[in-house]
């Protein structure tokens, strides 16, 4: 093993399909050992590869993105690196100790309050109950269940349970840090407050694991993303780059997925006319950009309102544009915006596109993320800073005096 906390070389999982995976007591092999003559002929098992020959390094302080499609393998890996399955070939190695959040619940026990689990799940990591007592009211103020600490787990609403375990999970001071996609189950705020949390982890030197399906919190979060597709490995890079490429990959729809779409319009690509490389993020926004958007229509259109709004992260309104008397016709369509610059500080935005027919509002069209990303822009007075860029001169000279005369 290198000097990597997380070790993986061709490690694969290979399920039955049709069969759960479940866990074997001693009188179940018993039982089948006894069975076993009395069974004949061989039924024909059909096999399915969630994942196969995927091999990487993570090292210590390193905040790793994992995404992929539904189905790709994302959460098979996390449930091999946590020791929950065992992997059908090669092995993974890890150093350190770990701390799981893969599903809501996960290392809990339904029967047991919540205060008895916070226990529980830290006497698996391996803590002492100094060591929880010291932490025990930081995660009961940050899960915000404190009311309910006593009611067995299986009372609590999901989002309750929910909030619970990451809580456990982040402050229980875990070396390694798996988190599935379970901060979905979440509102918006306390969302927020888990990815600053996962921050506050990574800025002490632990090391993270992070599946999403939001590209903006891999963004925020993540300096290296793992791309897992068919439950290969499918690239490994900065964040950037490989975020990037998957958006792009993902845009790549085939026509006739498109027209069968239930909205009017439906839209498939998007491009900065400057480099036509379809990168999804600009670094630098100081000249003149052009983005085209692309797209199909179902019908005609003869006299239609077109409506565009940039927004900010938090779904504020930093820019609209209406533009009437449009004529569409059926089949492929593209429309463009021309800016001499745009002035934003980097950080993610959305593009909220809607049309209007004459008689109705269509189904608006999805675009994807812009994402404006520039390192050597950024600073410890981010927070302060709204999202314009505006080139402002700054001058500062000292005040002449009057010079009164005397009389």
């Amino acid at each position: 093993m290198t000097d990597a906390v997380i070790h993986a070389e061709g490690l694969g999982k290979r399920y039955r399909v049709g069969e759960r995976e479940r866990y074997l007591a001693l009188r179940d092999i018993l039982t089948r050992l006894a069975t076993a003559p009395f069974r004949r002929g061989a039924r024909t098992r059909d096999y399915l590869w969630a994942l196969r020959d995927v091999s990487f390094d993570i090292h210590q302080g390193e905040v790793v993105g994992l995404i992929g499609r539904n189905g790709s393998g994302k959460t098979t890996l996390l449930k091999l690196l946590s020791r929950i399955t065992r992997p059908t070939s090669g092995f993974a190695e890890i150093r350190g100790r770990v701390g799981s959040l893969l599903e809501v619940g996960t290392g809990f026990h339904p029967e047991l309050t919540g205060r008895e689990n916070i226990y529980l799940s830290g006497a698996v990591l391996g803590m002492k109950k100094t060591e929880i007592n010291a932490r025990f009211d930081e995660i009961v103020a940050f899960s915000e269940v404190e009311r309910f600490l006593d009611t067995p787990l299986k009372h609590f609403s999901t989002g309750m349970q929910m909030r619970l375990a990451f809580a456990v999970a982040a402050h229980l001071e875990p070396e390694i840090l798996l988190v599935d996609e379970v901060l979905a189950v979440g509102d918006i705020e306390f969302q927020k407050r888990c990815l600053g949390k996962m921050q506050e982890v990574s800025q002490s030197g632990r090391t993270i694991v992070f599946v999403s399906h939001q590209m903006n919190q891999i963004r925020r979060l993540c300096e290296r993303v793992i791309w897992v597709d068919g439950g290969q490995l499918q690239r490994d890079g900065s964040a950037k780059e490989i975020v990037n490429a998957y958006e792009v990959a993902s845009l790549s729809v085939e026509k006739a997925e498109i027209e069968r779409t239930p909205g009017l319009l439906a839209f498939h690509s998007w491009y900065i006319e400057n480099n036509r490389s379809n990168r999804l993020d600009l670094d630098h926004v100081s000249g003149p950009s052009v983005i085209r958007f692309q797209g199909f229509a179902k019908e005609g259109v003869t006299r239609g309102i077109m409506v565009v709004i940039l927004r900010s992260h938090d779904n504020t309104i930093l820019w609209s544009g209406m533009y009437p008397e449009i004529r569409m016709e059926a089949g492929d369509w593209e429309f463009s915006l021309s800016f001499e610059r745009l002035p934003l500080h980097p950080g993610i935005y959305t593009w909220d596109t809607r049309f209007y027919d004459g008689h109705r509002w269509l189904d608006h069209v999805q675009v994807p993320e812009l994402s404006i990303v520039s390192e050597t822009d950024t600073d410890i007075f981010d927070y302060l800073k709204g999202p314009l860029n505006l080139d402002v001169k700054f001058d500062l000279a000292a005040q002449k005096e009057d010079k009164v005369g005397l009389p």
